[in-house]
This record gives structure tokens, C-alpha cells and sequence, in this order.
């Protein structure tokens, strides 16, 4: 009767939280590119199964209100902080949410975060069939208080790994940072890590984190070549920590919205990181992201006996683009070539001088708010015909 009684509150206490938080802003429209589906993702949530604070049924209302596609449950496979009110079960949060998320063309994916705080610290496993089979023999105690054995084997910490493995889950680090570990230990990528990569397990990396880019993970991504993610890491109500922005979303260019297509597109590292008006990308996506995201088109012109061409570049998507254009022309009411490329407004350019006539015209395009590694922004070329 009191377990009933809590998850009757907690379902009361979310639907409040839900209807009372700050109005989400307009769902994101992120272009697809192609040959893929740009699908939008949250591959690390919390709920009262572990030590968040809401129910699973929120979480899906969340990312359904956010425009998400996907979603994965992740809680804590070594802690149940509600062990009085809450039975053990790893699996209840995918399947609550999979009940509901079904109804709403929400995919939800079942996965875990193993999370002991020594080498190789928080790591996430989606796509997992059981997660109530991944072992964690280096706690001592996983209810109320989280408590770690004192003499810890490495073969314990390696077991939920492989388990995880057997299951053919995804396995990715999460938020690497010495600052969240032993502060005696500076080394972020370690010696386990390396291991774990070896053994063919661990496929990528967390870059971003709630409002947290992380720089040492997106180098370790470029070292290592693993995929980008970036997540919420939610435990309590998602609105809350983004009033002003949306929310982090990891964007998986997959061939359908399938947990297979996903898993694939996952393995084969085809994602792009979104944050805070902010692409995270390899070359290869954020180029076709880009072009994705515009439609361009040109008219020639004669203004007093001077050739000119009008260029109209409507950005079709929910990003703002901070670019410069370049050009072998000059460009017309440009300031070093600098503009703003506003969410589904239209931007006009007019190059001048056009004496020799030109077929093509190539413009010299830098986007500053995308970042295709830790210190370099997008290059790239777009020829008007």
C-alpha cells in the first residue's frame, strides 16, 4: 500500500512539476540530410528508479513538448536512493516510459549508467535487453547510500562491461572531467578506458553535459575516434536549467527511426552535438548540416549598366548561423563580409561588379557557431550557378 501510495504522489508531483514549469520554446527544426534521418536524442535521463527526482512518464511529456525523436532511460545500475518505496528494477523505467512514448512516435531505448567513482568512473550501456542482469560486485551497499567495497578487484569493475557487451549494447563515457572523479587523479582517458576500447566495448564519448562543454572529452573523441554525444543528464524537470535555451541533444543521422538504424548510425559515429545554439560535429555532418539547413537561390540583375547578382539564402532550420562570406567579388552591404543567418528568416546578398560574367560564383563560407573540432569552426564552399 505505500509503494502504491509513493508512485501515486510521484505521478501527481511530475504531472505538476510538467504543467507548472516554463514554456518550452518552439520545437527545434533540424533539417535532414542526405540519405539520413536527422533524429533528435537524449541518450542519458534520470528517474526515481535511481536518484532523479521525477517519474518516467515525465520524462517522456519532456522530450515530446522538446521535439525530441529518441530518448534513453539511464539510471544508476549500482544505486536506488528510495529502496523503502521503490522496487529494484532496472527495466521499470524503459517499460513505463515505452507504454507511453509508443502512443506519441517517441522511441525509447533501455539502457544504464554503471557508475562506480573510481577508473573507469560513469559510463552509459543503451540499447540493453536486461539491464537487471548488469552485475555491479564492487558495491557494497547500492540503497539510500552509495558505498563502494573497500578492496575493489578490477575484474569487478570489468564485469558490467562485459555483460553490457553480451547484450550488444552501445557503451559510451560519460562527462569525463577529473574535477567529477578522485582528485588525485588528473589522467581523464585511462588505462581502463583504453582497455575497454580494445575489447571492442567503448564507442563514445559524452562532450557535452547539461550547460557543460566539455574540452578534454572532445579531444578524447578526436584522439580515439569515437562518436559524439552530448545529453541532459536530467534529474530533475528539464525546463529548469533552460529557460533561456534548449535543451542538449545528441543528433543521430540514421537511415530510419529504428533502434537498429540508431544503433548503426551510432557505431558508424554519424552525429552532430547541439547545445546552446551551438553544432558539434565531424566534417563530413556539419558541412551537410549546414547546406541542409539553406536554400539558395540567385537573379541576375543589370543596375545602371552594372551586372550584379542577387543572392537569397532562407535559412529552413531552428539554428541561428553566425557566418563570413568571402568571395572573388565584392559583396554589398557586407562589413567584412559578417551576417546572421536567423531561424526560418531570409538573408539577401547582392555581389557587385560582375563585369567579366561569371557561370558560377563561389562563395567562401566560415560558421563560427559550428565547431568541427576544439579549436576549429566550419570551412566550407557554396557555388551559385
Amino acid at each position: 500500500m505505500k509503494k502504491i501510495f509513493l508512485s501515486t504522489i510521484l505521478l501527481l508531483f511530475s504531472g505538476l512539476i510538467f504543467e507548472n514549469s516554463v514554456q518550452a520554446q518552439q520545437k527545434p527544426m533540424i533539417p535532414d540530410i542526405p540519405g539520413y534521418k536527422t533524429l533528435k536524442c537524449d541518450f542519458h535521463m534520470h528517474t526515481v528508479f535511481s536518484d532523479g527526482e521525477v517519474w518516467p512518464t515525465l520524462r517522456v511529456k519532456e522530450a515530446i513538448r522538446d521535439g525530441l525523436d529518441v530518448i534513453a532511460l539511464t539510471d544508476h545500475i549500482d544505486f536506488l536512493k528510495y529502496p523503502e518505496n521503490i522496487k529494484k528494477d532496472y527495466n521499470q523505467p524503459y517499460e513505463i516510459a515505452k507504454a507511453q512514448g509508443k502512443n506519441n512516435d517517441l522511441l525509447i531505448i533501455n539502457g544504464g549508467e554503471i557508475s562506480p567513482r573510481v577508473r573507469p568512473y560513469h559510463n552509459n550501456a543503451i540499447f540493453l535487453k536486461d539491464a537487471n542482469k548488469i552485475p555491479t560486485p564492487y558495491m557494497k551497499s547500492t540503497q539510500e547510500k552509495f558505498e563502494m567495497n573497500e578492496v575493489i578487484k578490477k575484474e569487478d569493475l570489468m564485469a558490467p562491461f562485459l555483460e553490457a557487451q553480451k547484450q550488444g549494447a552501445f557503451v559510451f563515457y560519460n562527462h569525463p572531467s577529473f574535477k567529477l572523479w578522485d582528485k588525485k587523479d588528473t589522467v581523464v582517458f585511462t588505462d581502463f578506458h583504453r582497455e575497454l576500447m580494445e575489447k571492442g566495448i567503448l564507442k563514445g564519448v559524452e562532450i557535452v553535459n547539461g550547460k557543460n562543454y566539455l574540452i578534454n572529452a572532445h579531444q578524447i573523441a578526436e584522439k580515439y575516434n569515437l562518436t559524439l554525444l552530448g545529453n541532459s543528464d536530467a534529474h530533475s524537470e528539464v525546463s529548469y536549467a533552460y529557460r533561456d535555451s534548449h535543451r542538449p541533444m545528441t543528433l543521430v543521422f540514421a537511415k530510419e527511426k529504428t533502434e537498429e538504424a540508431i544503433k548503426e548510425a551510432l557505431i558508424a559515429r554519424r552525429t552532430a552535438v547541439y547545445t546552446e545554439n551551438y553544432l558539434i560535429a565531424r566534417f563530413p555532418e556539419a558541412e551537410a548540416l549546414f547546406k541542409a539547413s539553406l536554400k539558395i537561390t540567385s537573379e541576375e540583375k543589370d543596375q545602371r549598366g552594372e551586372p550584379l547578382r542577387i543572392v537569397t539564402i532562407k535559412n529552413n532550420s531552428s539554428i541561428t548561423y553566425r557566418i563570413r562570406v568571402h568571395a572573388d567579388y565584392n559583396i554589398e552591404r557586407s562589413l567584412l563580409g559578417h551576417m546572421v543567418l536567423e531561424p526560418q528568416s531570409i538573408t539577401k546578398l547582392t555581389i557587385k561588379e560582375l563585369w567579366d560574367h561569371p557561370e558560377e560564383i563561389e562563395l567562401r563560407v566560415e560558421v563560427y557557431n559550428i565547431a568541427i573540432s576544439p579549436d576549429k569552426h566550419l570551412e566550407t564552399k557554396i557555388l551559385i550557378k
